[in-house]
Formats: structure tokens, C-alpha cells, sequence
């Protein structure tokens, strides 16, 4: 094992688009989480015509937390690239505004990196009954996760889990070109591509349905297929020249 890494603070970019029902409560819980290291929050506003960051803006008076804003609506991946690049921690790790995820599982994300077990870590999911959105989304999710570990002879269980943790450099590395949820598949297919091996730690998830506001389209997962496939091929092309 290489030596034991050093990181100094810790970046949680937030996108955000059109989330008023959730956004005060999920920062709100993100804020009274104890993290194991010095953290800021960048929340990344993408064109919201909601007034969501109106609703927390006594919340952005808070020294941990940065509110940016980018219009119009660029699409989730846009939104977390721009995260990326304000991003002032060397370690960085990604909570959406809608409440799936429980900011409690940040600290355990974080353990493997910490200790030197791991570069890059993903929260993964199971799926009990109030974590299934649908029989087919859970369905969905394991065919996109088999199919990359078939491409990229790995294992892995969860390639859409929004909980990924990684040093800040990696993530503006591997460029993303994903501007929307396509930006799941990119960054594992291409994390994979360049050997990087994915530890996973088990997190809790309540998946919320349409009439919640859950945005995510089943094309979403034809197209993280497509993405995965795309790499690999890349990858494999590169290496015979």
C-alpha cells in the first residue's frame, strides 16, 4: 500500500436545479453532519426558476458554504463541472438536493481515503422496498453496473450512485463532457479506464418517485450504456496504436 495519503479539507458540491421542496432540508443536514475533516459546500445553481436559493439564503451566510450560480440550465453535468473547478478541498465528493442521500454517510465515504485504503471511493446503494423507485430503475441500475464491470474486467455494483468520493485532481482530470445524467457513467466509465480501482462502502438510500419530482428517464440508462461502450472502445483503440 502506498503511503498514506494527506488531505486537508474536504468540498461537497451540491447541484441544484428547481429543488425548493428539498434544498433547505438537505443543507440543513449536510451543515450538522460532523466530518472527519475541515469541509466547504459548493452549491451549484443551474438555472433554478424556482427560488430555491432564495429559501437558504441565511444558510449561505454560513462560511462553509458557497452558492454559485450558472444560467441558463446547462444540465446536471455541467453543473458539477463547474463544481469541480470552485472547488477549493483536495479531497471531494458529490450529495445531490433531493433527499435520496443522507449526508451521514459522507464521514464513512471518506474512511477508506483517509486511512490510504482507497483513491477512489463510491457509496453503494441496495435495494430494500423504500429504496426502489420501480422494479425496472432497480433492474436498470444493475445491468449499467454489470455491463461496465464486463467491460472494464472489474466488479462493481453501483456506477449511478451519486455518492462518489475522489481526490479534487482526479475529478478534473478524467474531463468530462456529460452535460447531463449521462455524467454517472462518464465518470466511472473513464475512473475505470485509467486503472483506477473503485472501493465501495455501503450507504442508505430512499429513492423518491415521479410525483416527487425524480427527473431520471429510462433512455438516461440506454444512454449510460452507450457512454460505457464508448470508453472502453477508446481505451482499446488507444492501446493497439
Amino acid at each position: 500500500m502506498d503511503a498514506e495519503p494527506r488531505y486537508e479539507r474536504l468540498t461537497i458540491v451540491m447541484p441544484v436545479y428547481n429543488e425548493a421542496a428539498t434544498l433547505r432540508t438537505a443543507l440543513e443536514r449536510l451543515l450538522a453532519v460532523d466530518m472527519p475533516l475541515p469541509s466547504e459546500v459548493v452549491i451549484v445553481d443551474d438555472g433554478s426558476t424556482d427560488g430555491c436559493t432564495d429559501l437558504i439564503a441565511d444558510l449561505v451566510d454560513d462560511e462553509r458554504v458557497r452558492l454559485i450560480r450558472q444560467v441558463p440550465n446547462q444540465g446536471k453535468g455541467a453543473a458539477l463541472v463547474r463544481g469541480f473547478d470552485e472547488a477549493r478541498g483536495d479531497l471531494l465528493t458529490i450529495l445531490d438536493a433531493d433527499l435520496e442521500y443522507d449526508p451521514g454517510d459522507i464521514p464513512t465515504l471518506c474512511a477508506p481515503a483517509l486511512s490510504g485504503e482507497a483513491t477512489v471511493v463510491y457509496g453503494a446503494r441496495s435495494y430494500g422496498g423504500h429504496a426502489a423507485y420501480s422494479f425496472w430503475f432497480v433492474l436498470g441500475n444493475k445491468a449499467v453496473a454489470l455491463w461496465a464491470s464486463m467491460l472494464f474486467d472489474a466488479w462493481i455494483t453501483d456506477v449511478e450512485t451519486c455518492l462518489k468520493l475522489a481526490p479534487t485532481a482526479t475529478w478534473r482530470e478524467v474531463g468530462i463532457t456529460s452535460s447531463g445524467f449521462g455524467i454517472e457513467a462518464e465518470l466511472t466509465g473513464k475512473l475505470l479506464a485509467r486503472g483506477e480501482r473503485i472501493f465501495e462502502v455501503p450507504i442508505s438510500y430512499r429513492a423518491r418517485g415521479r410525483e416527487d419530482g425524480k427527473k431520471i428517464q429510462w433512455t438516461d440508462g440506454i444512454e449510460a450504456l452507450w457512454i460505457l461502450l464508448r470508453i472502453r472502445l477508446r481505451t482499446l483503440g488507444r492501446r493497439r496504436r
